[in-house]
Formats: structure tokens, C-alpha cells, sequence
């Protein structure tokens, strides 16, 4: 019994690590879907605090209709002890203030456990900048999102096409890389 309850906090503990100091009170297992590849081995963590950025379109599909189209990711990165390493941005990519910068595609993605939150994502990586701190991450799990959820579609109408929302967001960002 004691070494269960030994475990179990330390199990809770590393999570926490993990998580690069995100305000989530509770740890949520992640999906196996979001599980990294069996050769890849944690690298890191960093939490991210910024906006989803949103713009009012026609809708590809319904030339009548309106939509909140996704356009970029714009946030800061931050270490467990809430130091600025590096900023997230359109691609999507990752910058470490070191000037190591990878870029993303989805791989899997899943719905947050959190009420109003983007989804939890997997996705695949690869170095686009030079040597350093980001370089040898090779997948990146978005996990305990909270916000950047698009506005209501009635905030879209045709009278405010290009009309842009910027909507508050935070996320653990969780790097692999090869072992």
C-alpha cells in the first residue's frame, strides 16, 4: 500500500513537471491516439499563454454563409518556472529563443476534456531553423488547452467580412524526439 501511494505521487509530480506549470488543477490522461511513436522519448515541455486568431469568412462550401475561419496560433512559451523561452506562431511552428524552430502538421487530434477548449492535438515535427533547444523535436503532443474555442457564428455576418477575433487561450506543449 505504501509503495502504491509512493508511486502515485510521483506519478502526479511528474505530470505536473510536465505540464510546465499550467494552472489545470487536474491531471488528464492523454489519449492513446495522442500517444507519441514508440521510438520517440520526452524532450521537454513548455506552456503556452496567447490567442487563437479568427477571421469572419464566406464559407467555401456556401457562398451565402459566414464562418469563423481558424488563421493562426500567437503565444508565448514559457518554461516551469515561467521564464519566456520562445513564441508559437502560424504554421504551426515553435521558436526557442536559442533560434531553434521546428514546424507542425496534425497527426491525431482529440476533443478537450475541458468544456470550451481546443482540441488536444499530436503532431508531426521537423527542424526548420538552426541547432538548438527545438531542433530534435520530432512530434509535439497540445495537450490541457483551456480557451481559444472560435466566437459564436451569429458574430460572423456578412456585414464584417475580414472582421478578426483574437480569443484568449493556454496549452502544454509536450516535445519528442527521437531516441
Amino acid at each position: 500500500m505504501k509503495r502504491t501511494v509512493v508511486l502515485s505521487s510521483l506519478l502526479l509530480v511528474l505530470a505536473a513537471c510536465i505540464s510546465g506549470g499550467n494552472h489545470l488543477a487536474a491531471v488528464q490522461p492523454v489519449p492513446d491516439s495522442l500517444k507519441p511513436a514508440a521510438g520517440e522519448a520526452l524532450v521537454g515541455s513548455v506552456a503556452a499563454r496567447g490567442v487563437q486568431i479568427y477571421q469572419c469568412r464566406v464559407k467555401t462550401d456556401q457562398s451565402t454563409a459566414m464562418e469563423w475561419a481558424f488563421v493562426a496560433p500567437e503565444a508565448d512559451l514559457f518554461d516551469a518556472q515561467g521564464k519566456v523561452v520562445g513564441k508559437h506562431f502560424a504554421g504551426p511552428s515553435w521558436e526557442n529563443l536559442d533560434g531553434s524552430k521546428i514546424a507542425g502538421s496534425v497527426r491525431a487530434r482529440a476533443d478537450a476534456p475541458q468544456a470550451n477548449a481546443i482540441p488536444w492535438l499530436l503532431l508531426a515535427t521537423k527542424s526548420v531553423g538552426p541547432d538548438g533547444a527545438f531542433a530534435k523535436v520530432t512530434s509535439v503532443q497540445r495537450i490541457n488547452t483551456q480557451g481559444g474555442v472560435a466566437p459564436n457564428v451569429a458574430d460572423c455576418t456578412p456585414e464584417w467580412p475580414g472582421r478578426i477575433a483574437r480569443i484568449a487561450y493556454s496549452a502544454d506543449y509536450v516535445m519528442f524526439g527521437s531516441n
